[in-house]
């Protein structure tokens, strides 16, 4: 298995789409972001915090589904509520994180790297977040379940046969590399 360090996944993403989309993958030096174009950057960047690898693949999710009118907008427009969110905001959050991180997951198969699903609330009521967790891992499970039946957003499913080449020649993602188990582990 080859090693799963960042500069791969900047070289993959950015041979496959920054002809095409004007779009690149970086670091950050802060929190991770989207910036669309400007006067001081003819491209598209997308943003990953630290160096860390699950955060480039969980900002490539976001773009990957991301339309057209989205990625002319900082953050693809969405809004952003910091930790220590109400349960009504948690909802709405878990709503607009459902397929960007079913996306994560099967590109984290297709490298190899361990997923861990992220519901962003360490500072909400404890029992709401381990109730909240279950489900909305279940709806992240199903909604990846949903993908490979159906087929992944093009871009999605270029960068996932990309990862697979580099990091697993040969190898299928099936249903059954998918066990909700993976994802509901205690906090």
């Amino acid at each position: 298995m080859k090693d799963h360090h960042p500069d791969q996944l900047i070289e993959i993403f950015n041979n496959l789409f920054l002809d095409q989309y004007q779009t690149r993958l970086d670091y950050s030096q802060d929190e991770p972001v989207y910036l669309p174009a400007d006067a001081n950057c003819p491209d598209h960047r997308v943003l990953f915090a630290h160096g860390f690898f699950a955060s480039a693949l969980h900002e490539i999710s976001h773009w990957c589904i991301a339309g057209e009118a989205r990625r002319k907008l900082v953050d693809f427009g969405y809004w952003y509520q910091p930790d220590g969110r109400t349960g009504e905001q948690q909802r709405e959050f878990e709503h607009v994180e459902i397929k960007p991180q079913a996306i994560e997951w099967v590109l984290s198969k297709a490298c190899g790297s361990k997923f861990n699903i992220s519901t962003d609330n360490l500072n909400g009521d404890p029992e709401d977040i381990l109730i909240g967790r279950e489900k909305f891992a279940k709806n992240v499970h199903q909604q990846v379940k949903k993908y490979l039946e159906n087929g992944l957003p093009l871009r999605a499913a270029v960068l996932k046969q990309a990862l697979l080449d580099y990091y697993q020649k040969h190898k299928k993602l099936t249903v059954d590399d998918f066990a909700l188990s993976e994802l509901i582990t205690p906090l």
